[in-house]
């Protein structure tokens, strides 16, 4: 049993949702980035888990055709290993899966070890690397595909 719970992401939740960016990530989205992720609700789904009306994690995804595109996830500093970011994944799961959506992929820091080791956890596997994908650092992202589990 989790302490929190998982709603969808709301416009008033843009300030919480830009500190986490910014305290986790070396190039933050913008709060026009975020704000505007969150109100195109036709091809994306932004989800909050809320603890004691504290956002402490977000997952945004992205639908393509019968895809599904990770386009952001992070949890608040402190927060980390208490399984926020597979409770909000299993959530993105379940609504992908009632969507008809084969495959999922995103990209990832080929250095944040954390996030790829999740990501094994739920069947990705990396297809290639993008160069230098990361403007400010210079650092490669991994390319990774899962096809979602019961999706024929």
């Amino acid at each position: 049993m989790t302490d929190w719970t998982i709603r969808p992401a709301e416009r008033r939740d843009v300030s919480e949702l830009l500190f986490i960016e910014e305290s986790q990530f070396p190039e933050p989205w913008t709060r026009r980035i975020l704000l505007d992720e969150i109100t195109n609700t036709e091809t994306r789904r932004y989800t909050v888990a809320v603890e004691k009306k504290r956002i402490i994690g977000y997952l945004g995804v992205m639908f393509v055709l019968d895809e599904l595109h990770i386009n952001t996830i992070g949890t608040l500093p402190g927060a980390e290993g208490r399984g926020i970011a597979t409770s909000l994944i299993d959530d993105a799961w379940a609504d992908a899966r009632g969507r008809g959506v084969k495959r999922a992929t995103l990209e990832v820091a080929v250095s944040n070890e954390r996030a790829i080791a999740l990501y094994y956890r739920y069947g990705f596997a990396p297809v290639g690397v993008r160069k230098n994908y990361y403007e400010r650092t210079n650092e490669d992202a991994l390319i990774l595909w899962a096809d979602l589990p019961g999706v024929a």
